[in-house]
């Protein structure tokens, strides 16, 4: 088989490609970092040609002009995770919000619960024997993709070659539009809460033991952990996504997963969030391996790796130990995502530490303050991790351990570490409702 002849065989335009998706159609987006801005751009351009068009995705960076308004009766939008740049859509009601853990999105394709017409893909270009690597996004992405009836591909030549179970062959591509641009970034700063998310970061690392395998959720947190373990020994990961904190860890002998019990050597991962610096890193690096979600999210895998150590974050904790990490009350905000997958995980390891991380306090732009470890979850809160998964609890005053705690010490262990002004409301509230 003469790859090449394929591969020139199935290039078209992105307007060409994209038109042959049709109305109430199911497309599949790739999305995190490695959206495919060209043929995306071309579908919005289609689409007052289309009527109802459903585009399942997950978490998705950079602007999403397919969500606008205007896109009402021909693309609506169902997403499993709640991105900052459609969170608007979906709590005016204009896209879809399906619930699902992230070790499951891609079954729901593969398993023909949402069965997709196309797939939407991003993809490095082809090595010698034709084999293109889904880059940056692995995970959320291959399964759906090779489910698809039609796959149509960007093969970007900017789009690093990530190894693992990774590869999709060109001639599984039904159309190939080749492009050249830079991936979006994505870094992850904090917005005003540096000192926080400091002292947080010092104490999830006192937490963690040399040799321990980690899993960083998304946002500030986690990726500020990193920069507290130079002192540590051979840690590995093993995680969903990882960001740029993890390349100064490699390069100062400190990450090394020389201890790991799955997968030696190697870091583990879905899906990649980070600056150019971190996409020219990881380009054909054999340390770094992708794999499908369902596989490296699976608690199961998970908990195979002993020391696990996940970090994950949360919107409020409640004094029984509920949290909630979807929505702000009944206003769905993002997802469950990852974090029981691995916070289950990790407390089924050896030696495995879970950890929740949040500020204790919430200032709202009119200058109100909220505690964030509260009595009770608002009305209409969503439980993401049940008070019988969790096991640590960290803010910036210090952390709690619920593990095999009664609601009495758990109570007295969360109030500890909430913000001292809300000390004594917290106090007055926990005895009304006789939980101390």
């Amino acid at each position: 088989m003469d790859w090449n002849k394929i591969y020139h065989s199935r290039i078209v335009s992105a307007e060409e490609a994209v038109s042959v998706i049709k109305s109430r159609q199911r497309v599949f987006l790739t999305g995190n970092c490695s959206t495919p801005q060209v043929l995306l751009e071309a579908l919005v351009n289609r689409a007052p040609e289309l009527e109802n068009v459903e585009i399942a995705q997950a978490l998705t960076v950079g602007d999403a002009t397919y969500v606008s308004p205007e896109m009402e009766g021909h693309l609506r939008v169902n997403t499993m995770f709640i991105s900052a740049n459609i969170r608007e859509a979906v709590q005016e009601g204009r896209a879809d919000f399906t619930p699902v853990f992230l070790s499951e999105f891609p079954l729901l394709f593969k398993n023909g619960i949402l069965p997709v017409d196309v797939a939407l893909v991003h993809l490095s270009p082809p090595d010698e024997h034709g084999f293109c690597s889904f880059g940056v996004e692995v995970g959320l992405t291959k399964t759906a993709a090779e489910s698809s009836k039609i796959i149509i591909a960007e093969i970007n030549e900017q789009m690093p070659r990530t190894l693992g179970d990774s590869f999709i062959h060109v001639s599984q591509l039904d159309y190939i539009v080749p492009v050249n641009y830079p991936l979006v970034e994505m870094r992850m700063t904090p917005k005003g809460e540096e000192e926080i998310v400091e002292r947080i970061a010092q104490y999830i690392a006192d937490l963690i033991p040399d040799g321990a395998t980690m899993q960083m959720g998304i946002g500030a947190v986690p990726d500020a952990v990193l920069r507290y373990l130079t002192d540590k020994k051979d840690l590995g990961v093993h995680t969903e996504l990882f960001s740029d904190g993890v390349m100064a860890l490699v390069e100062r002998g400190v990450l090394t997963g020389a201890r790991k019990t799955l997968h030696r050597g190697k870091i583990i991962a879905g899906f990649i969030l980070g600056t150019q610096e971190l996409y020219d890193w990881v380009d054909n690096n054999p340390m770094i391996e992708l794999h499908p979600t369902e596989y490296v999210n699976d608690p199961f895998i998970i908990a195979q790796n002993e020391r696990m150590v996940a970090i994950n974050s949360a919107i409020e904790v409640d004094l029984t130990g509920q949290v909630c990490a979807d929505s702000i009350g009944p206003k769905l905000y993002s997802g469950v995502g990852g974090q029981l997958d691995f916070i289950y995980g990790a407390s089924r390891s050896k030696g495995g530490v879970p950890i929740i991380a949040l500020p204790s306090q919430v200032v709202t732009r009119s200058g109100k303050r909220f505690s964030r470890i509260t009595a009770m979850l608002k009305q209409g809160a969503g439980v993401v991790t049940t008070r019988n998964h969790v096991h640590y609890v960290v803010t910036e005053y210090g952390v709690a351990n619920l593990y095999g705690k009664s609601i009495r010490q758990r109570a007295q262990e969360l109030i500890a570490i909430a913000h001292p002004d809300f000390h004594d409301e917290l106090t007055s509230q926990a005895k009304q409702l006789k939980y101390i």
